[in-house]
């Protein structure tokens, strides 16, 4: 097979505040082949297996691990899905974020088939059809979504990495904090219907290149960024408490 190769550089800020720009031109083949990796493997999780309602993000063309074979899969199985939509908060104010992030559910495959893509290549959801889904933080125009909470969250990532000390999952997202407000406003509805006992698990999935090994340095975390429970490699590689001690039969 002819590979072509893709750059897709990004910058991540190392354990000293300065910028780093690091590589991700992987060829389409082969981010193709990982990205099969990761669906095999996140097949034999039982977190996954188990999931009756999932947030996958829809994937770039290039630098990520592509998702799409993922949300077939998730819709096939009867499995409730939602996808990220980024819209103005609707309550602006000091310190808050002036965009925020949703999870919007996917009707079925054909309504997924249908999304168009957005300007940097991302199927996305018609705003025009938002006040008639079901979404995690929709108000009382959403469709069944008072109660409305995540059991699994796949997430994307620029970089990953395992704290040297206690080996927690760390995640370096694109800089705009969208999955991290997302994640606390989740675990605030969750008490709010005196859900805590069962929070939502995080699943990272990345490319091989995504993980940095010590001597490339150590993503940085923030007030509101959360450990994950378990990171999907393009390798094979699963890490963290989800795996691989917790897999399907």
């Amino acid at each position: 097979m002819w590979c072509v190769l893709v750059g897709h550089p990004h910058t991540r800020h190392s354990s000293n505040g300065t910028k780093r720009s690091i590589s991700l031109g992987a060829s389409t083949c082969r981010n193709s082949m990982q990205g099969s990796t990761v669906y095999s493997r996140l097949k034999t999780l039982s977190a996954y297996a188990k999931a009756k309602r999932i947030s996958v993000f829809l994937s770039m063309p290039t630098g990520e691990i592509q998702t799409d074979i993922i949300v077939r899969d998730a819709l096939t199985a009867g499995k409730e899905v939602f996808i990220p939509y980024l819209h103005k908060n609707p309550v602006p104010g000091p310190g808050l974020p002036p965009r925020v992030m949703d999870m919007v559910r996917l009707r079925d495959l054909a309504d997924y088939e249908s999304l168009q893509p957005d300007k940097w290549g991302i199927p996305s959801i018609d705003p025009d059809t938002v006040a008639e889904r079901q979404r995690v933080f929709g108000g009382p125009d959403a469709p069944h979504s008072d109660n409305t909470l995540l059991d699994l969250v796949l997430m994307p990532g620029v970089a990953f990495d395992t704290h040297p000390d206690n080996g927690a999952i760390r995640r370096l997202g694109h800089g705009r904090g969208f999955y991290d407000y997302f994640l606390f406003r989740h675990g605030l509805k969750a008490g709010s219907l005196g859900q805590q006992e069962s929070p939502v698990l995080l699943l990272g999935l990345a490319l091989s290149e995504q993980f940095l090994s010590p001597s490339e340095g150590a993503v940085p975390v923030g007030p509101l960024d959360q450990p994950l429970d378990g990171l999907v490699l393009g390798s094979g590689e699963i890490k963290g408490t989800l795996a691989p001690a917790n897999v399907t039969d």
